[in-house]
């Protein structure tokens, strides 16, 4: 029995945390104007018919879903909000470095290391090192002109060397991977949208990076995600190492005498931009500014609640029950057993996609005791039912494994 050890204070203590959970999961979200549709992310389901998208309390959003298909929006909401677009700008870093080199030119075994580390796991040491060999502010501004983006602009004063202050778009994004998918060499299209399809579960300075897109959708997709301001080093991975240069995971104060690229530099910034469906049909640009307070598994629960609200035509569902979770460094393991492979480390109190349960090794977390495990598809393993929020052992509507 979960409860075993706290009686009756414990019951009354676990069914406010559970009311207050159930009270937060169904609060009236801001929503933009749009024709209402059936609830978002039903088990397999491919969204067609137009909906509101969805902003959690406090957030700000800029939202921009480019159907390539039929060649029109199905979703905008504050398109042309400027944001830091923290790790996101690698998208035009890499383009550049790779501009007007040839249609048979390769990258140096080194150089391509560190181009696929930047793209694939958000290496922020990479990331400084072109920023600094190419010119700084001047790659925007070369990319500015070459694609006509209309809302990016390099850092702002003051902050020469911190490329994720570059203020960027959901509009300008679409237009980056418009031209990225229909318009760059071949070579370009395959180097780059191939390491966007290997997207690393952690990234290179620790943090979970299956946020958004890839927490929404089934593949294919192809992502560049990016956060800024939750610290230098996150728990993902046992061996991630910290973020070097750049500023992705920087902070940073509000700044005065900003100019043109005027930004929000103090709320925390989580963005997923990439593409969804069979022929990268879709392309998806969700840029959100969240409270200094807001823990980064709430930024990311925040996120995924936006991004299941969008209409992506050819985008399909996972099947499985969205619960929330509690505790810190909670391990999800390759089987229901505390003896097998830790895969990885959950975000504090992040919500987690459930698609099935069963019994496995009883475990203990005093006072609770818990012999049941619950399956996560996004991480591909299990975590035991303690640190899942729901009254009773066993999650209710879950089916078995």
């Amino acid at each position: 029995m979960r409860t075993s050890a706290r009686g009756g204070l414990a019951v009354v203590l676990r069914w406010c945390l559970l009311v207050a959970v159930l009270a937060g999961l169904t609060a009236a979200p801001a929503r933009a104007a749009a024709p209402p549709a059936g609830p978002p992310g039903a088990p397999g389901e491919v969204r067609a018919a137009a909906t509101a998208v969805e902003v959690p309390p406090g957030v700000t959003a800029g939202v921009a879903v480019f159907d390539r298909q039929t060649g029109t929006f199905t979703e905008q909401l504050n398109p042309r909000l400027r944001v830091r677009s923290a790790s996101v700008v690698k998208l035009l870093i890499a383009l550049d470095h790779l501009w007007n080199r040839g249609p048979g030119y390769t990258l140096a075994a080194d150089d391509r290391a560190r181009f696929d580390s930047m793209l694939r796991s958000s290496d922020d040491a990479s990331a400084s090192y072109y920023w600094s060999q190419n010119g700084g502010s001047a790659i925007v501004d070369r990319m500015v002109s070459r694609l006509g983006l209309a809302d990016t602009a390099g850092p702002p004063a003051g902050y020469p060397g911190y490329w994720g202050y570059t203020a960027l778009s959901a509009a300008d994004t679409v237009r980056i991977y418009r031209y990225l998918l229909d318009s760059a060499p071949a070579p370009v299209r395959t180097l780059v949208m191939g390491d966007l399809r290997q997207s690393t579960r952690c990234g290179a300075d620790g943090f979970d990076q299956r946020f958004g897109i890839p927490a929404s959708f089934e593949g294919p997709w192809a992502v560049k995600q990016g956060w800024s301001g939750f610290g230098d080093t996150g728990s993902c991975s046992n061996t991630a190492a910290a973020a070097a240069g750049g500023g992705t995971s920087t902070t940073g104060g509000a700044a005065a005498g900003l100019g043109a690229a005027d930004i929000d530099l103090t709320q925390r910034a989580l963005h997923s931009t990439g593409t969804v469906g069979t022929g990268d049909r879709t392309i998806v640009a969700v840029f959100t500014l969240q409270p200094t307070n807001t823990s980064f598994g709430a930024a990311y629960t925040n996120l995924n609640r936006l991004v299941r609200s969008l209409n992506v035509p050819g985008g399909v569902r996972p099947a499985g029950t969205w619960f929330g979770t509690w505790g810190t460094d909670v391990r999800v393991r390759a089987d229901a057993t505390t003896a097998s492979t830790a895969l990885t480390r959950l975000p504090a109190g992040v919500e987690v996609l459930i698609r099935c349960e069963k019994q496995g090794q009883r475990v203990e977390v005093p006072p609770y005791v818990n012999d049941w495990w619950a399956y996560l598809p996004l991480y591909g393993g299990y975590i035991t039912n303690i640190y899942v929020q729901s009254p009773d052992d066993q999650l209710p509507g879950v089916p078995l494994c």
